[in-house]
């Protein structure tokens, strides 16, 4: 067994390669090997927001506080809140972050395939953050 203490762990600033403005990520968690499981808290400030990316196991979002938004590739933007919990199957191109007046808050879990647990793409444009979602 082994319990990581609240605080024990800097919080990180999301990398602008994979986030468009402000993110922090609090105690990331990765399991020992075997295990494949890993994941982070992360708050999105409102407006901010994950690149495209994929998953090659898939990830689950479970939304803890604030209002967001998420889209898939070709399909509308979703608005979640706390309590909603969103799964991408393996493989889907997608982007996930707060709305663009509200902070969000989740806990994400994604599991590492051959070592990797995402695939990070092009930014989400302003253009494609716009669109009124739907829910």
């Amino acid at each position: 067994m082994n319990i990581t203490r609240a605080g024990t762990q800097p919080s990180a600033k999301g990398p602008a390669d994979w986030f468009t403005g402000t993110v922090r990520i609090d105690a990331p968690f990765a399991g020992t090997e075997p295990a494949r499981v890993g994941g982070a808290i992360v708050t999105f400030e409102p407006g901010a927001r994950t690149a495209w990316h994929t998953h090659p196991l898939g990830q689950t979002l479970i939304v803890t506080a604030g209002c967001g938004w998420v889209q898939r590739e070709g399909s509308p933007i979703e608005a979640i809140r706390p309590g909603d919990i969103v799964w991408f199957p393996p493989g889907e191109k997608h982007w996930h972050g707060a709305a663009a007046t509200t902070a969000l808050t989740h806990i994400a879990i994604n599991e590492k395939l051959d070592g990797k647990a995402v695939d990070w793409l092009e930014h989400v444009t302003d253009a494609q953050y716009q669109p009124t979602p739907t829910a």
